[in-house]
């Protein structure tokens, strides 16, 4: 009787040991939302092959540099950019404060298009969206607009999840950037969405401090208050256009360093990943594909997708990804969960 307890005991004890040691296994896995696959080992690979001390491959701390976009990179952008519908639902405050542009054309347009008119989006040209970020995004105190933009983003929501746009960040790429972090990467948002607008939520969204944003930056000028404060005030000079070729002057200009990891989605990526993959030494780039309507969204057009104005992916990209052997990741096959709310 008395052996028979032990050896229960040694069973129940050999059963807990396989228990904990299998958990400690899934724990070692830093990217457990990806399918297992040659994406997934793409990304161990070049972190092992860069912070392995005595390897060929061997990346310094202080050149570990990993840039990201965002906009379809690391959250959603459909339908429709989540800045511009900041800018759009800025409008009606806008005229309120000046009733005469109720009448006057793009804010007319934009009204229309908040009473339910969605089709009217479509009358919106690229010189309506300029003038209408001029006048949404410049011509107030920094600060003024800082806590705007975070009033916005608290109630904000998107029209298909119901979810705040800070939460429809893709779960897999803040996997990538928490385990880029672990192994001494210093991660950049590198946008061409505005810079003060995306510094507003990224840390607190990504552990991306606002000193490691680069984005499309306006002018700012320096002035007192009555009260002899000083404040800055957001101008409409561009100081930098930070998508295509002034995403690698903005990485030039902002971090002073070639990354050796680079992650986007669109053409105006293209660029960033060049720039990138041309560098010596162990060098990653990565596309994001968006090939899941259920989950998320399908567009292209490449491989046959459906054609798209926002976010762009043409067969021109893949193809040069393919060339070039940049690693285009596919949402559909390769990411287990696409949100963490899943």
């Amino acid at each position: 009787m008395l052996r028979l307890c032990v050896f229960s005991r040694s069973l129940r004890v050999l059963a807990l040991g396989v228990l904990l040691a299998s958990g400690a296994q899934a724990q070692t896995d830093p990217l457990p939302s990806w399918n297992d696959g040659a994406t997934k080992q793409a990304i161990v690979t070049f972190v092992k092959d860069t912070t392995t001390q005595d390897g060929p491959k061997y990346v310094p701390p202080a050149e570990r540099i990993a840039t990201f976009d965002q906009d379809g990179t690391l959250w959603v952008e459909h339908p429709m950019y989540s800045q511009v519908m900041y800018i759009l639902e800025s409008v009606p405050a806008l005229v309120k404060a000046k009733p005469e542009l109720a009448k006057v054309a793009p804010f007319s347009t934009v009204l229309e298009i908040l009473k339910g008119d969605h089709a009217a989006i479509a009358k919106l040209t690229l010189p309506d969206l300029e003038k209408l970020a001029a006048a949404t995004l410049t011509g107030m105190p920094v600060d003024s607009f800082n806590a705007e933009v975070k009033k916005w983003l608290a109630v904000a929501k998107d029209s298909r999840w119901k979810k705040p746009y800070t939460e429809l960040t893709y779960l897999p790429m803040q996997e990538v950037l928490k385990y880029l972090r672990a192994n001494g990467y210093k991660t950049w948002i590198v946008t061409g969405g505005g810079q003060d607008f995306v510094r507003q939520y990224s840390e607190q969204v990504y552990g991306i401090p606002p000193e490691q944003v680069v984005g499309t930056a306006g002018g700012t000028k320096y002035g007192y208050a009555k009260d002899g404060k000083p404040f800055l005030t957001k101008e409409t000079k561009l100081l930098l256009n930070d998508n295509n070729a002034g995403k690698v002057e903005g990485i030039h200009l902002m971090i002073g360093r070639r990354p050796h990891m680079a992650v986007g989605n669109t053409s105006g990526d293209r660029q960033m990943l060049e720039y990138t993959k041309a560098g010596d030494g162990a060098r990653l780039s990565m596309l994001v594909m968006h090939d899941d309507a259920e989950r998320e969204y399908a567009y292209g057009p490449a491989q046959g997708l459906p054609a798209t104005k926002v976010g762009a992916f043409t067969q021109a990209l893949y193809d040069e990804a393919q060339k070039q052997g940049w690693t285009v990741i596919s949402m559909k096959k390769d990411w287990k969960k696409v949100f963490a709310f899943e």
